[in-house]
């Protein structure tokens, strides 16, 4: 112990002594050997990363911008996002150092990006869904409007596509407003957007939350013949066939039952349907607003909205992306951010989908039956593609066929297969 005691006494007296002299660059080895103690100047540019080269070539089948370098800064980027699954431009820096900058050029580079307004939806995330929705060409379906509130001070408005038990995005903008209702004319180019990305021969039908019972979005609607379910509020006057005017909240039913009110009129013109229900599952009454006769079909296939949109945009903020965590306070870099994780959420949903198609979950997924949704299968097989140094396999289209949503244990199979059962049914016709 006082032989230590000794050392330790001589090793700091030593560093002591070394720290307080002039010496520069010059340290004393354990063997009395000499190296320079600078910091060592950065490597020559490693080559590029192997999933940036693959993307980048099966980009460029799609994506044709103005110029080459928008769509090489594009696929690094995405490519970043799916190995680092973060929204945080700090945490793609790991993913860019074949670059062979410091970090706060990268920084400054990404800045640029996010803040650049030729890299928009329209030249690079629109062709890469229209490469994936071209299967569904005259099929039905679900598309879902909705918006999520970013600290309180922007707000993101999507439209998205209700498929596998999950919401893709087809278009959406962030706005500085700090309400998460907007009106008609805020969202109305996103529906515009939409409608040039859907394959031909679509029936479309349209769901969206309270706040977005508005009239242009309604007669919109009709004029390019989509059905449509939206909830209302309870303060929403309605028109009975006899002439009464009651408001929502006047019209529903005592616990356990539902109402189906035909013909009714709503927004002074808008002539609809209205089905309200009251159930102990859920902690207030539904109304819904749909343009189809009324039935316990009406809650069914609004319902559908809850098992997209929010797992969707839990991925935004926590389970997958985690955007609050970015730092960007700026609408327009915060559109041009959900764009790139939009991408990476496509490709990666493309390879899951893949992956179960080639029947190789069961190499990423332990359950029984899939688990795992879409995205997660896919951001874990290019965990192991990128691991292993293996190609990424080239991106398929979607497939026809719906498939189930993912139920990862037997509780949530119990509450997808919930039904709800209503002592009464009661039809309002005149």
């Amino acid at each position: 112990m006082r032989v230590l005691f000794i050392v330790a006494l001589y090793m700091v007296d030593s560093f002591s002594s070394l720290s307080n002299s002039k010496l520069s660059g010059v340290l004393i080895a354990g063997r009395g050997e000499k190296w320079d103690a600078q910091v060592p100047q950065l490597k020559a540019p490693m080559e590029p990363p192997l999933l940036y080269r693959q993307l980048l070539e099966q980009l460029r089948q799609w994506i044709v911008p103005k110029d080459r370098r928008h769509l090489q800064g594009f696929a690094e980027s995405v490519a970043a996002i799916l190995q680092a699954q973060s929204g945080c431009l700090s945490h793609w820096l790991p993913y860019l150092s074949h670059r062979g900058c410091k970090a706060r050029s990268h920084m400054e580079r990404l800045n640029y990006l996010v803040h650049n307004d030729q890299l928009s939806a329209e030249t690079f995330y629109e062709p890469l869904l229209e490469h994936a929705l071209q299967a569904f060409e005259g099929e039905g379906l679900t598309l879902t409007l909705d918006t999520s509130m970013l600290w309180d001070q922007f707000c993101l408005i999507e439209v998205c596509l209700a498929w596998g038990g999950r919401a893709l995005t087809l278009s959406q903008r962030v706005l500085e407003h700090g309400s998460a209702t907007v009106g008609f004319q805020q969202y109305r180019p996103l529906l515009e957007t939409v409608l040039t990305l859907l394959p031909p021969g679509c029936t479309v039908t349209l769901l969206a939350d309270r706040g977005f019972e508005h009239g242009a979005l309604i007669r919109w609607l009709r004029h390019q013949g989509w059905s449509w379910a939206i909830r209302a509020k309870s303060d929403l006057n309605v028109s009975l066939p006899r002439g009464a005017t009651r408001a929502v909240g006047q019209l529903f039913p005592p616990p356990k039952q539902a109402y189906c009110f035909h013909n009714v009129t709503v927004l002074e013109d808008i002539d609809c349907h209205l089905a309200t229900a009251n159930t102990p599952t859920a902690s207030e009454p539904w109304a819904v607003l749909t343009d189809r006769p009324p039935s316990l079909q009406t809650f069914a296939l609004y319902g559908q909205r809850f098992g997209g949109i929010e797992p969707h945009f839990k991925d935004y903020k926590s389970a997958a992306f985690e955007v609050p965590r970015s730092h960007l306070r700026n609408a327009q870099a915060l559109t041009c951010l959900f764009m790139l994780l939009d991408s990476a959420y496509l490709i990666a949903f493309v390879l899951g989908i893949m992956l179960v198609q080639w029947g190789q979950r069961s190499r990423i997924d332990w359950h029984g039956e899939r688990g795992l949704s879409f995205l997660q299968l896919g951001l874990r097989e290019l965990h192991r593609l990128c691991y292993e140094r293996l190609p990424l396999p080239v991106l398929q289209p979607f497939p026809r066929w719906h498939p189930p949503t993912a139920c990862a244990s037997k509780r949530k199979r119990q509450q997808l297969n919930y039904r709800i059962e209503f002592s009464r049914v009661t039809s309002f016709r005149t």
